[in-house]
């Protein structure tokens, strides 16, 4: 059966009345239910009268149809299937007068009235349909326009909850005395944002089945930030009560995106603050401490800098407002009194000394896979005491992150002290001087122009790892020995006696691991 409430445009009737409160007006004192007594609670919306036998073209959903019978006159056979014709429609009920037209109702229609919970009433004979029409309309208008006017007070009420500075826990409050049950807010997650209400209806509201919800989508800007949820008595909330947790949900999504507008731009003086001591502008370390006491940060303690940056792949804006979010949850739980803001690329957290910088890093890359299917790569500084070492730091983590995809791919987390010598030529700011040692040094093997030097230069660097171990090499690349040889005497003559020259199988090794970190 449709529910007692639905969409409607401007001007329609979308509030009714049960037809077993119909019969209980006066002009239907005299009123008799012939059968569907199971269908009493069907809602009547608007009243039609029955004049022509095809009148199924011009019935609606919720009618109460009137009839003498006068159409049928002829074909009484045909009541039987009338029934099942109005049920298929949405009718509300038939009333019907006998005695005139036609005496006595077909069993067969009786019968498949109380199959199909579809009540026949029998009319008094002195009482015109004039009289039933203004009666009934009146009272199905009184009780919308009760309804309306009820869910404006309540709008009304709700918004002066907002304009007064409330936030969803007195919206939720609200509600909830208006109409005597439990009302939550939840986030798109499920998580509960605020929640208010009779005790034993709250814990209802947590432990009841879905079903037993009567739930509402929070919507605004065109996207879905949760719902507002209703749990009470069985048949405490009624129709009247979803317009006003309809209501609520508008509202709910005004302070939504006011408080969402709000978070932005304290986000935003977060991060030009932490861009300012990151990169050394933001004052003496006296200032630093006190702006960032202000913001909740204990930036005096020794701290480890790190960067998380998104892999090269997937929307980045979307990606990048998950990741910020991602990292500020994560770091709430590891410490609470850490710094973390959003860059346009990447996102920067500090975090005392004795955290577990890989434990953190692992929490948030597991959140945000749970949304989206990027990766971000982490990468952690040297422990840095005080604010005049956190640029350094800041510069430690950003190459680390980088050194580390370079090194292991997307997802990767690294810790400056741990890249070796990749550290050292990190630290290398002229790059077009490290392109050039490669070209000099590995001479036609440093570029791909023919698609054997990457295979020769993966012959090169596992010989330089097993220490010019043949058999060892030939082994794990496969090759027969004499094989090996081969190359081994066509990479000497491309790059000079290396087997004989410790000097140059240094040089050579620097090299590769040049080439290694390409793009950095």
């Amino acid at each position: 059966m449709e529910p007692p409430v639905r969409l409607a445009s401007t001007g329609t009737i979308i509030h009714g009345v049960a037809v077993g409160e119909v019969l209980g007006v006066s002009t239907l004192a005299g009123a008799r239910l012939i059968a569907g007594e199971r269908g009493l609670d069907r809602i009547v919306q608007r009243l039609n009268v029955m004049e022509v036998p095809d009148v199924l073209a011009w019935v609606k959903p919720h009618e109460l149809l009137l009839t003498t019978g006068y159409p049928l006159r002829n074909t009484p056979q045909s009541l039987d299937r009338l029934v099942a014709d109005l049920d298929e429609r949405g009718l509300a009920a038939l009333a019907i007068k006998l005695g005139r037209y036609l005496d006595r109702l077909p069993e067969e229609m009786v019968e498949q009235a109380d199959r199909l919970g579809f009540p026949l009433i029998q009319l008094p004979d002195d009482v015109g349909f004039d009289d039933i029409l203004n009666q009934v309309l009146t009272d199905i208008l009184n009780r919308q326009a009760a309804v309306l006017a009820r869910a404006e007070e309540a709008h009304r009420a709700l918004v002066q909850v907002v304009l007064a500075g409330g936030g969803l826990r007195e919206v939720t409050a609200e509600v909830a005395g208006l109409l005597d049950v439990a009302v939550a807010v939840l986030d798109g997650a499920g998580q509960v944002l605020a929640a208010a209400g009779p005790a034993e209806h709250l814990s209802a509201l947590r432990g009841a089945p879905e079903g037993r919800h009567t739930s509402v989508p929070v919507v605004a800007g065109g996207h879905h930030h949760g719902r507002i949820v209703a749990c009470g008595p069985v048949g405490s909330i009624g129709d009247s009560d979803i317009g006003i947790l309809e209501r609520a949900a508008t509202v709910a999504a005004l302070v939504v995106t006011r408080q969402e507008a709000v978070n932005a731009v304290e986000s935003k003086y977060r991060a030009d603050f932490l861009r300012d001591v990151l990169t050394g502008r933001a004052g003496g370390s006296e200032r630093v401490a006190a702006r960032a006491k202000a913001f909740g940060w204990d930036l005096e303690r020794p701290v480890t800098v790190l960067v998380a940056e998104l892999d090269p792949e997937g929307d980045e804006r979307i990606a990048q407002d998950r990741l910020v979010t991602c990292w500020t949850a994560a770091l709430r739980r590891h410490d609470p009194r850490g710094a973390v803001a959003g860059f346009s690329h990447e996102v920067v957290a500090i975090v005392d000394a004795t955290v577990d910088t890989a434990r953190l890093a692992k929490d948030a890359a597991v959140a945000f896979a749970e949304s989206l299917s990027a990766t971000f790569s982490t990468g952690a500084s040297r422990v840095a005491a005080g604010a005049e070492a956190l640029p350094e730091a800041y510069g430690q983590a950003l190459k680390a992150a980088r050194v580390g995809r370079q090194l292991h791919g997307p997802a990767a987390v690294a810790h400056f002290d741990q890249l070796g010598v990749y550290r050292l030529l990190s630290l290398v700011n002229d790059t077009a001087e490290l392109h050039a040692f490669v070209r000099e040094t590995l001479g036609p093997l440093a570029s791909d122009e023919d698609a054997e030097n990457a295979d020769l230069r993966r012959t090169l660097q596992v010989l330089l790892d097993t220490n010019l171990n043949v058999a060892e090499t030939a082994r794990r690349l496969h090759f027969h020995y004499n094989t090996l040889r081969y190359r081994i005497g066509k990479l000497e003559r491309m790059l000079g006696g290396f087997t004989e020259d410790a000097h140059l199988r240094l040089n050579l090794t620097l090299a590769l691991h040049v080439l290694r970190m390409r793009g950095i």
